[in-house]
Parts: structure tokens; sequence; C-alpha cells
């Protein structure tokens, strides 16, 4: 019994605050005097710099951000026809893409003439360039805009 004792790391080590002034932290409690730090339920708001002018303030905004935008993803004709070569299919979709993990859950595709299309493809996409078109069609292929 008397060789017993704690576990490491189970008895913290640590400064006893608010226990007296002869503990030499008492009183304020290391917190100093008034003001919202010394009060209890205090909370730093997230970017607060103490008075000085916020970094996200002090940065120049540039530019225009247009909510209405309607974001792409660029699908180039060579990687059709990777695609195809790849998984040997001959209809390739939206939903098709997303089987694949080619495409985001909630992306939109179009379909652009870079490369070349020798396979004969039937595309059901968001949107098509009419390079891309006239290729797709040169092949043998049918484009469906979704």
């Amino acid at each position: 019994m008397n060789n017993l004792k704690p576990a490491e790391g189970a008895v913290k080590k640590g400064k006893r605050i608010a226990r007296g002034q002869g503990s030499g932290r008492g009183g304020t409690s290391t917190r100093g005097h008034k003001g919202a730090q010394s009060r209890s339920g205090y909370k730093r708001k997230r970017g607060h710099e103490g008075g000085q002018m916020p970094l996200a303030r002090r940065m120049p905004k540039r530019g225009f951000n247009n909510i209405n935008r309607v974001e792409y993803v660029a699908l180039n004709l060579e990687k059709i026809q990777a695609i195809v070569d790849k998984h040997g299919i001959s209809e390739i979709s939206v939903d098709k893409l997303r089987e694949l993990n080619l495409l985001g859950k909630s992306k939109k595709v179009k379909v652009l003439g870079r490369g070349e299309l020798k396979a004969k493809v039937e595309l059901t996409v968001n949107a098509i360039s009419e390079s891309a078109k006239a290729a797709v069609e040169a092949s043998g292929g049918t484009v469906n805009l979704v």
C-alpha cells in the first residue's frame, strides 16, 4: 500500500488558480482587471485583431462575382476517346461519367473540340461547342443536350 502511485499522466500538475492571495494566483485569478477577457463566457471573434483593422478588410477587393454564373467541366474529344478505349462504352452521359467517378455530384459538362474522335459515340451532355458537335457527327455519333 505504501508504494501505490497514480498512472503516468493521470495527475495534472499545473498552476492552481483562484486559491487565495497566498498562492500568488488569487484575486483576479490571472485574468487581469476588468474587460471582456476577465469575464466568464468570453469568446474572441474569428478574425478579430484587437481593434486593428482585420486582414480581410485591409486587402483590396477586385472584380465581380456573378451569382448566376454557370460553370462547366471541360471534356475534350481526346478525353472522350480515352474513356471509350478504356471502358469500351459507346454511350457517354453525365450520369455515366458520375458512375465512373470522372465527374462531381452537381457538376455540368461541356464538350470541347480539342483532340481527335475516331469512335462512334452517343453523347448526352449539358453543352457542346460547334467544332466538337461537328467532329462527333462526322464520326457517326449523336449529340443530345440535357
